[in-house]
């Protein structure tokens, strides 16, 4: 057993995790990190955001070289190997996991592979897979230890048929079928991948549209363009049961008017949530308390209620996205170095959906602006009056501005269509800037460009259309 004394500890080396430490670092911390996997990078990069957009763009690529026909360029014998594409996600993950190993080192931040836990409000224990034990003592700690797949009491991981989020990255081949629990963005950025890649593909949703935080019009043309795809989508249901002969899934649901049904498919992906890993790691031994689900409570600099321990990410209860918990990390780190950040804004959250179409959106959805009482005026501009997205095929989408009628204040934005996870950068930084649409609308765009479209989108919204 050894000891060692640090100014910061954070435990977990995701995207929210080893940015804090990064951060703590810089700000003169001494900092260590420990993360309970044999690599840094957390569940974005091995098993989430990292390697999910890598068979994304695969599937982009076999999907646009399919079509390429229709623009005069024949290429004959197209085929995915899969075993190449999961090569192809390897390297990159690989890669990005050298990247933030890189960091560490170069910011002096000590490493320790282990599971950590609290024992005590200044005391991290690390267990290490030797069977050794490594004690931390931290004046500060940041909590990011992340979440896992939600496993359905119905429906337990095989890791062969029935599969989690995890299981279907590693997958030996393109299934032939697919049913997905699920469809929120991880269950529809899979069917987007598969459906394309010749996957007979069908969504079971819970709700009443899929992507349910989403605008309920990008939401609605996302389904039709999936359908377009082949892929099959049923909302509204409530599925039941999910069982396995070692061959295939079969799942049990029943649809609005009370009906059950059967689907038997290669695969069942389950992607129902994601619930905090906050059990066993010594929570009790501190004032850090939980909320009903299970989440750590942290006031506006991420603190918990034990001063000097903070948490951020998945395992606190804010949007489940990489960037969020980046910021979370730095405001957490700072606020432990004496500084004084702001805190997060979580109303200009950017969101986004990596499918095809990608969807992008940041602020109010319509009907969220109607329910809080505003005046509200929209301005929407359709991709298919868009050059460029003419030129690359890409047509289906649009861009929808969400703005108070009285004061031109931006509320949301709503991106559905070509690069439109990139084109949210320009409305989401005017909405933090709190400029005006008529900021927007008055602003040159360059010629031929999809970000035309949010030009066009605000001249609308401005009352100033000129191509709309």
């Amino acid at each position: 057993m050894s000891e060692t004394q640090y100014d910061m500890v954070v435990i977990g080396s995701g995207p929210g995790g080893y940015v804090a430490a990064a951060r703590a670092a810089s700000v003169g911390l001494k900092t260590a990190i420990v993360e309970k996997d044999g690599f840094l990078g957390g569940t974005c990069l091995h098993r989430g955001c990292i390697p999910t957009k890598a068979l994304l763009h695969a599937a982009d690529v076999y999907h646009e070289i399919k079509d390429a026909a229709k623009i005069g360029v024949t290429a004959d014998g197209v085929r995915v190997e899969w075993d190449k594409v999961q090569k192809y996600k390897n390297q990159i993950v690989k890669a990005n996991a050298g990247g933030v190993s890189h960091i560490m080192k170069r910011k002096k931040v000590d490493v320790f592979h282990g599971f950590g836990k609290m024992s005590g409000a200044r005391t991290v224990v690390v267990e290490h897979d030797d069977g050794n034990v490594t004690h931390l003592t931290a004046n500060k700690t940041i909590l990011a230890v992340g979440s896992k797949p939600r496993e359905l009491p119905f429906a337990k991981y095989d890791g062969k048929t029935i599969m989690s989020s995890d299981h279907i990255l590693n997958v030996d081949r393109v299934p032939g079928t697919l049913t997905i629990i699920g469809g929120g963005v991880i269950g529809i950025e899979f069917a987007s991948v598969f459906a394309r890649l010749g996957t007979k593909v069908t969504v079971l949703e819970m709700l009443p549209q899929v992507l349910g935080p989403a605008d309920i019009d990008c939401s609605n043309l996302l389904a039709k363009e999936l359908k377009r795809q082949g892929v099959e989508i049923k909302t509204n249901v409530k599925v039941s049961a999910v069982k396995t002969d070692g061959v295939a899934a079969t799942t049990t649901f029943s649809d609005s008017e009370g009906h059950t049904h059967e689907l038997a498919t290669e695969i069942c992906l389950v992607a129902a949530g994601r619930p905090a890993l906050t059990q066993g790691i010594g929570l009790e031994t501190t004032r850090a308390g939980l909320d009903g689900r299970g989440f750590i409570e942290v006031n506006g600099m991420m603190e918990t209620a034990e001063p000097g321990i903070y948490a951020i990410g998945d395992c606190v209860n804010t949007p489940w996205l990489a960037h969020i918990a980046s910021a979370e990390g730095i405001i957490a780190a700072e606020h432990a170095a004496g500084m004084t950040p702001a805190a997060f804004n979580y109303d200009y959250t950017p969101s986004c959906v990596y499918s095809d179409p990608p969807i992008a959106w940041s602020g109010l959805t319509e009907a969220q602006a109607k329910e809080q009482g505003y005046n509200v005026n929209i301005g929407r501009f359709d991709f298919s009056h868009n050059a460029k997205a003419m030129i690359l095929g890409k047509k289906a989408g649009f861009v929808k501005f969400v703005t108070d009628a009285d004061y031109g204040e931006i509320l949301g934005v709503h991106i559905i269509g070509p690069n439109a996870t990139d084109l949210l950068a320009e409305p989401a930084f005017a909405m933090q800037m709190e400029t005006t649409i008529d900021d927007i609308a008055t602003a040159v765009h360059a010629h031929p460009t999809t970000y035309e479209a949010i030009y066009e989108a605000a001249c609308i919204a401005a009352g100033r259309p000129i191509h709309g």
